[in-house]
């Protein structure tokens, strides 16, 4: 077997493998580039020494048995047999569902996640996405602190797990999106500075030293993190993928790396036959993110939309800190104008910037679906003080209503774990780092951040202490009960209609025509013939939808159609769908 890694700046590299080491030779035709032969089969271990200095993992380690410090294994994909013949879901007309396998099951592994996929076809989404699945320290984290970016997480079952898990979704018709980190390295465990540039002080990011993406040595750079895409693409059989805040891709080359990216994986998808799609977190309002290349844009395919999150979470919830600042002043405006125009900030002064954000989406350029809407994410729950979900700030009847600005908005929806049952399990950030001084300063660095916002340290979960990570595991007895049923029985019916009348995945963003009532605090919107109505006030609202008959779909609280007068006349905290005959 031919082992290779790329140290430019190495005078010598050795190959250990399965306890035997031999030297490499530099490689003729790719300059920084060692190459060797040794004898090996799948799980063997192996690892390089650069300059005579310790074993390190592989760069391009497809397995860490022993975490993110042991020796890499070789992995053969070939040995795998895939059971499900899989042509692929496309993300138009999609619904996502993100989820951390660490806390989806008890077991938190992903042949234990596998076992509950049956609901969720049930529910009716169509793309589960996966938070980062790549090694890190410990058992239990997030996955934003991974290493080793072709590998998988050992405690979750390793890259064998991974392809089980995705066969069974493809079994069952489901498609699976893998988020991935490219814009940093974990603080452990990360060992690409020993073997070259793959950092650059060139810029700087919130975890440090930039990933050289635009400095000299920046072509390896990129094909690395390049070619960790495309395996999960091609090895795992992933569907998309979702990238982590790529506003902290520090790039000034002419051609974007995301813009590599997505051609690179365009041509796969081509070659495999198979639609294939990238989902950037992007906090830039930048629609270049998501228009064509042959249009001058980057050519990812979607973004998270977060200004819609926001716009909703103020709507209900009042919260007016930080960046809700802006959309918390009118949110039914703010509300109102992502509908029509997907960014709230197209140009517009954030206070909580301090200046302008964004540009205008050109909606003849961008369809709908390739913006996402959610009203919660892991974020925006597990970076909360105590990790409390929308369930548990505001009525049943208002979490409904998010549910239905959600499922029935223009955007691709995307739900966060145990949202469809409003979870009575909160999400909290937790960690599991084996430094003692990096896990003491994550747990003071915390307290000290929502301290700076009232919170008493005590009331701060301690991200170290397994209790947080137990607290955040779904209860999967509470679906079976009230109130959970008739929650879960909501978002089925919603997420059926999404997909039984074709007005709600209708590309064209400009046709969704909305109106509000600020005093009355009822919102509603017109997509094609359905009619979506949402009244966040505590009384009924009489909503005016014009006199065409209009016949329910679906209702959180008991309504009538409109009378002769036109007007829905609406519960307090309450949705309502309609479609005009």
């Amino acid at each position: 077997m031919q082992f290779e890694v790329w140290a430019p700046e190495a005078g010598s590299v050795r190959l250990q493998c399965d306890g035997v080491t031999r030297a490499l030779e530099r490689d003729p035709e790719r300059p920084g580039w060692w190459r060797g032969e040794a004898e090996a089969r799948d799980g063997s271990r192996y690892g390089f020494s650069v300059d005579d200095g310790p074993v390190l993992p592989d760069p391009r380690s497809r397995r860490q048995p022993d975490g993110p410090d042991g020796l890499s294994a070789v992995v053969d994909h070939g040995r795998y047999t895939w059971r499900a013949e899989w042509t692929g879901r496309p993300l138009p007309g999609a619904v996502l569902y993100e989820l951390h396998v660490g806390t989806y099951t008890p077991e938190g592994t992903l042949d234990a996640a596998a076992d509950r996929l049956e609901h969720l076809v049930e529910l009716g989404v169509t793309h589960v996405e996966l938070m980062p699945l790549c090694p890190f320290p410990g058992r239990h984290g997030w996955g934003y602190e991974g290493v080793s970016l072709w590998a998988v997480h050992e405690p979750y079952g390793g890259p064998e797990a991974l392809k089980r898990f995705v066969d069974r979704a493809h079994e069952r018709g489901l498609g699976v999106v893998l988020d991935v980190v490219h814009n940093h390295l974990g603080p452990t465990g990360n060992y690409l500075p020993s073997f070259g540039p793959y950092f650059t002080d060139t810029h700087h990011t919130p975890w440090g030293a930039a990933v050289n993406l635009d400095a000299p040595g920046s072509d390896e750079v990129r094909d690395y993190f390049a070619q960790s895409a495309l395996a999960w693409l091609r090895d795992y059989r992933i569907d998309g993928l979702r990238l982590d805040a790529v506003h902290a891709l520090a790039d000034t080359r002419a051609c974007h790396f995301l813009e590599e990216l997505s051609r690179a994986v365009d041509a796969l998808a081509t070659e495999t036959g198979r639609p294939l799609f990238l989902i950037a977190e992007s906090d830039l309002n930048d629609p270049r993110v998501i228009t064509s290349r042959a249009a001058g844009g980057l050519g990812v395919h979607a973004q998270w939309n977060d200004d819609f999150h926001h716009a909703v979470h103020a709507a209900l919830t009042g919260e007016a800190q930080g960046y809700y600042a802006d959309f918390a002043q009118d949110p039914l405006a703010a509300l109102a104008k992502t509908l029509t125009g997907g960014y709230f900030h197209d140009g517009t002064y954030s206070s909580f910037r301090g200046r302008r954000h964004g540009r205008p989406l050109d909606r003849s350029r961008i369809a709908a679906h390739q913006l996402l809407g959610y009203s919660q994410t892991h974020d925006q729950i597990g970076n909360r003080a105590q990790g409390d979900r929308l369930a548990a700030l505001v009525s049943p009847g208002l979490a409904a209503c998010a549910a239905a600005l959600t499922l029935t908005s223009p955007f691709t929806p995307m739900l966060f774990m145990g949202e469809e049952w409003a979870a009575g399990t909160p999400w909290q950030f937790f960690t599991d780092h084996t430094d003692p001084e990096l896990a003491d300063a994550v747990r003071r660095g915390r307290r000290r951040e929502f301290a700076a916002h009232g919170w008493r340290e005590e009331d701060i979960p301690d991200p170290q202490d397994p209790a947080t990570r137990d607290r955040s595991c779904l209860d999967w007895s509470e679906p079976g009960r009230e109130p959970h049923a008739r929650v879960l029985d909501w978002y089925r019916r919603l997420i059926a209609l999404r997909h039984e009348r074709p007005d709600l995945t209708d590309p064209d963003l400009a046709g969704t025509k909305v109106a509000y009532d600020r005093a009355a605090r009822w919102l509603a919107f017109r997509r094609g013939d359905i009619r979506v109505a949402v009244n966040l006030g505590p009384e009924p609202a009489a909503i005016p939808l014009g006199t065409r008959p209009a016949r329910v779909l679906a209702a959180w609280e008991p309504v009538e159609a409109p009378g002769a007068d036109g007007a829905l006349r609406v519960p307090g905290e309450s949705a309502v769908v309609l479609v005009q005959e």
